[in-house]
């Protein structure tokens, strides 16, 4: 149960610092004016029109082409999560600021079909919500990411989603019909079957039980479909590992993938905060853990280590989650991709006025 002092529906409890600000506001004392500061649960939006919308992926760790955020920060206020540092740049913090000042892009659509209408793109792969959810609540008022779906579909060009949001089963319609032309690839994100854990670590987000339930009716509609069970924090959701993938296996789910947490920037303050408030008598355990799979830190910036780690923790890891893939998955892969089909509705328009 939350405590006395703890804001409701949010993962972060604290602002963090902002290195790009000279001047911040913080709270030194919760009582009188300064009390608003953090009790203040109402979520802003703030409308930004970028020139782009698509991110090309440089990572060698990340098996993606290129990525597509419709929103920046996220209300589902997983704490862990990689993205909260990116609000910086907005002005932000990457604390209370990431899930309750939300930046969207209601412009996504236009600037995705100028990018597809480019004579130099060739088709490839775009990936929803490489760094923020793109089913997050906003969605529903906003129906940005179905606007990019309908792009998708209208230039039959391959997309792949990643969301732990059951609101994604109200673009069936749309999934449906991309996933009858190998265009689209699901994975939805399941970190804990624990309910009590999931709502302290990820607080506005869908169920476990949701979750397995939208893995269910995808697979059911012939939309490839996988789990990732991502981040695995030792000590806390490592021992869950074999229980997901059985669970999703059960519901048709044909992959999955994992990484170990680690708490890049400010986050490691963030989820420390966390941690100590809610796990006390485990934080230590979970924190010198988290450390064992990155050399000693909390964070680890090599590329072919950052995501699975080293060390005996994170090995033994690694080989809980190859055991479990290939006893309830085995045989079972994501369908390639189909490039070919990919067409520019705006050009064939263009050449039937002749």
């Amino acid at each position: 149960m939350p405590g006395p002092n703890e804001i409701r529906g949010r993962g972060a409890q604290i602002q963090t610092y902002n290195r790009f600000l000279q001047h911040q506001v913080v709270a030194e004392h919760i009582e009188g004016l300064d009390e608003p500061l953090l009790t203040d649960e109402r979520t802003k939006v703030f409308i930004e029109n970028p020139r782009k919308v698509v991110n090309k992926m440089k990572s060698p760790d990340i098996g993606m082409y290129s990525t597509l955020n419709p929103y920046q920060g996220c209300e589902h206020g997983c704490v862990y999560c990689y993205a909260r540092n990116t609000h910086n740049y907005y002005g932000f913090s990457a604390g209370l600021d990431f899930e309750r000042k939300i930046i969207v892009k209601p412009g996504a659509a236009k600037l995705l079909r100028k990018y597809f209408d480019n004579p130099n793109y060739q088709p490839e792969p775009i990936t929803f919500s490489g760094n923020t959810d793109c089913y997050q609540p906003l969605e529903r008022q906003f129906k940005i990411t179905r606007s990019l779906l309908e792009v998708m579909l209208e230039y039959k060009n391959p997309v792949g989603i990643i969301t732990k949001n059951s609101l994604i089963l109200r673009d069936l319609d749309l999934l449906k019909e991309l996933a009858a032309n190998n265009l689209v690839h699901v994975m939805i994100s399941i970190t804990s079957l624990k309910e009590e854990l999931r709502l302290a670590m990820e607080p506005r987000t869908a169920t476990a039980k949701k979750r397995l339930q939208v893995v269910e009716v995808l697979s059911k509609n012939n939309i490839p479909t996988g789990v990732m069970t991502a981040p695995i924090i030792p000590g806390m959701n490592s021992d869950e590992i074999s229980a997901i993938i059985k669970a999703v296996a059960e519901r048709g789910a044909i992959t999955a993938g994992y990484t170990i947490v680690r708490l890049n920037g400010e986050i490691k303050h963030i989820f420390q905060e966390w941690l100590y408030k809610n796990f006390p008598d485990a934080a230590d355990k979970v924190w010198n853990q988290i450390k064992e799979c990155h050399n000693g830190q909390v964070n680890d910036s090599r590329f072919g280590k950052r995501m699975s780690g080293d060390g005996k923790i994170a090995e033994s890891i690694g080989q809980l989650f190859s055991v479990s893939v290939k006893k309830y998955l085995s045989g079972r892969k994501m369908p390639p991709y189909n490039r070919s089909l990919f067409n520019r509705p705006s050009k064939k328009i263009q050449l039937e006025l002749f």
